[in-house]
């Protein structure tokens, strides 16, 4: 008898402090200070202690009135909530934390009865779980609608004028039209290219820096809730979004690589102009900034934030490179080789930004576009600036001008080579040659040379070829010596052609006076007939040489001045000695010109504006 009442006792007692446990874990259940894993631990636990205790039904219909009280007061807050406040965001600090309390008690006591419906398999359970879950997905739609808002309400919109692009100047050599063989435009476009400084890559706040702590507590609330997805979705898609509003504002649309090859010229060059402005915005700029504010919002969350970044920002970047793609599949004319090497570069400057951007695995396609396009532009420059000999060569024309001023291909070729010197370093690299520019510069000029030199056989006055050799050759060395393509070409070279073009000039001289000066030397035969003849003779062919030559051309004033000096010592000298023995032996009278006419008159030559001396008589 007292053994039976022992062992009763030890029953009791362990039946005490099993409902002890009990009720201490259904407290700590109700703490909310639990993860998702602990409180499905600690609902199995409780559904275990309630077995060994022994709990009647009546017990689990108490169980469930308080859940579903629970459930009820926390599924009225959400609902009066939603309903009174069209954003909760925007009512204040206390609606939003009586909203969140709300949420978060609904997604404790569905964890809870997730739990027990796996032991229990309770069917009044499984229906008040239902109920929880249909609150908890109204909440969460309704947070999807409040994180869309905020962003919505506090993006910061900035225009591409807001961003520091130095590569990208308004003054490309594409855009300034080289093909138009205007070379003041290329020199202008030059000066402002090498103006231009690199910027820092800095980063802005796309969203006001006061909100993230609110997205981040709606992040917060939907990953806890596994509603992780939902959340991902709606910011990948908003960002998505306002990625292709961003690149509206910056001109840049998606077009076809056929729509690209098939465009004229000038309209390419304008979007080239806009794709390397929208590269440097996009890459260098606006991911970034993205990249820092998908961390801030998910980067506690492993690799979510670069899951997430890479799918919002996807389309717009591949978009960008597309365009790129169908420009390098371009024909390898001489005016694409710029369009090739600055989109190039702008690459080149922006690939540690791309590596930075996309670190893992979840970017490497994108990564792996960008070195693609990378190379194949590189294979275009390279290829067209191999081919660039090819085009001087059979460059050709039957017309010229009559004036023997710069040739349109010598003026087009040294302004379109100048700018190699700027792109020395990239075509040195793509050649992957030492001097390997400095060798092609030597070769392309020689191939010009031989191309002037037949262009001047078509001028049938020898003097006017002369001209013509010496202006284009003078504008090649004063061109090359004031670029950086002198340094390449050598001090030599320059040396060289410096004595060629004076040589053209010599030329022209001895050709223009050779006919002329033997009519003023005093030879001794002084008869008043031969005076008369040889005074005719010389005044019949000064007046032809100032009709003809006046109406040539000599660009450069420096180098025109010097050859009016030159002719000027030529003939004056002779002049004056002649006219000292016409009026000794046969009289003023056939001096038709004195010396300060005929010096004046030396004067007007060379400058492309024809005139006659027929009408003018001295007096």
């Amino acid at each position: 008898m007292e053994d039976s009442e022992l062992v009763d006792g030890v029953f009791d007692g362990q039946q005490h402090l099993i409902l002890v446990a009990y009720h201490s874990v259904k407290a700590l259940e109700s703490t909310g200070i639990l993860n998702q894993d602990m409180k499905k631990n600690v609902a199995t636990l409780c559904v275990e202690l309630s077995k060994m205790i022994g709990l009647n039904e009546g017990d689990e219909e108490d169980d469930n009135k308080e859940i579903e009280d629970r459930l009820a007061s926390a599924h009225d807050m959400i609902v009066n909530l939603q309903s009174n406040h069209s954003r909760i965001w925007d009512s204040g600090p206390s609606i939003v934390g009586q909203y969140l309390k709300a949420i978060d008690d609904v997604r404790s006591l569905a964890q809870s009865l997730e739990s027990v419906v796996v032991v229990k398999r309770s069917r009044k359970k499984m229906g008040i779980l239902n109920q929880a879950q249909s609150i908890q997905q109204i909440a969460m739609v309704r947070l999807q609608e409040e994180l869309v808002h905020i962003l919505d309400q506090n993006k910061q919109c900035f225009g591409h004028e807001n961003v520091l692009l130095p590569v990208c100047e308004e003054g490309s050599v594409y855009e300034e039209s080289i093909i138009s063989n205007d070379e003041n435009s290329v020199e202008n476009a030059s000066q402002r290219a090498s103006s231009g400084t690199e910027a820092e890559e800095y980063l802005m706040d796309l969203v006001h820096p006061d909100m993230i702590p609110q997205i981040k507590s709606i992040a917060k609330t939907m990953f806890d809730s596994g509603y992780d997805q939902e959340f991902c979705l709606a910011f990948v898609k908003f960002w998505r979004e306002t990625m292709a509003e961003y690149l509206a504002v910056l001109n840049i649309e998606r077009l076809r690589i056929a729509d690209v090859l098939a465009m004229e010229w000038k309209c390419l060059n304008s979007r080239i102009r806009k794709w390397r402005r929208a590269m440097s915005a996009i890459i260098g700029v606006y991911l970034a900034s993205a990249k820092r504010l998908f961390d801030q919002v998910l980067g506690q969350y492993g690799c979510t934030s670069s899951i997430c970044f890479v799918e919002a920002s996807k389309a717009s970047v591949l978009g960008l490179l597309d365009f790129g793609q169908a420009v390098a599949l371009g024909p390898h004319r001489p005016e694409w080789l710029y369009c090739f090497l600055g989109m190039h570069d702008v690459l080149v400057a922006l690939i540690p930004n791309a590596e930075a951007l996309y670190p893992q695995e979840t970017g490497l396609m994108i990564k792996n576009e960008f070195h693609e396009l990378l190379d194949r532009l590189g294979d275009s420059a390279k290829a067209t600036f191999m081919g660039f000999g090819n085009y001087i060569e059979s460059s050709s024309s039957t017309t010229l001008s009559a004036n023997g001023g710069i040739h349109p291909l010598i003026k087009y070729t040294v302004n379109y080579m100048i700018w190699f010197a700027d792109y020395g370093d990239t075509l040195d690299s793509l050649l992957e040659e030492n001097d390997a520019v400095a060798d092609h510069l030597r070769l392309f000029t020689s191939i010009l040379e031989g191309n002037l030199d037949k262009q001047s056989n078509l001028y049938q006055d020898h003097a006017l070829k002369q001209i013509f050799l010496m202006n284009n050759m003078h504008y090649m060395v004063q061109k090359f010596r004031s670029s950086g393509v002198g340094t390449y070409l050598g001090d030599d070279w320059i040396r060289e052609h410096i004595c060629k073009y004076r040589k053209y000039a010599m030329c022209y001289e001895r050709t223009t006076w050779s006919s002329m000066l033997p009519l003023l030397r005093d030879d001794g035969k002084r008869g008043k007939a031969t005076l008369k003849t040889r005074s005719h003779a010389f005044y019949t062919a000064f007046e032809d040489l100032y009709r003809n030559q006046t109406g040539w051309c000599v660009p450069d004033p420096k180098l025109r001045e010097e050859l009016r000096i030159s002719a000027s010592k030529t003939v004056i000298h002779p002049y004056r000695t002649f006219l000292r023995i016409i009026s000794d032996t046969i009289g003023d009278k056939y001096v038709k010109y004195t010396e300060q006419d005929l010096e004046t008159y030396i004067l007007d030559l060379l400058d492309s504006a024809p005139k006659s001396l027929n009408h003018l008589r001295r007096r």
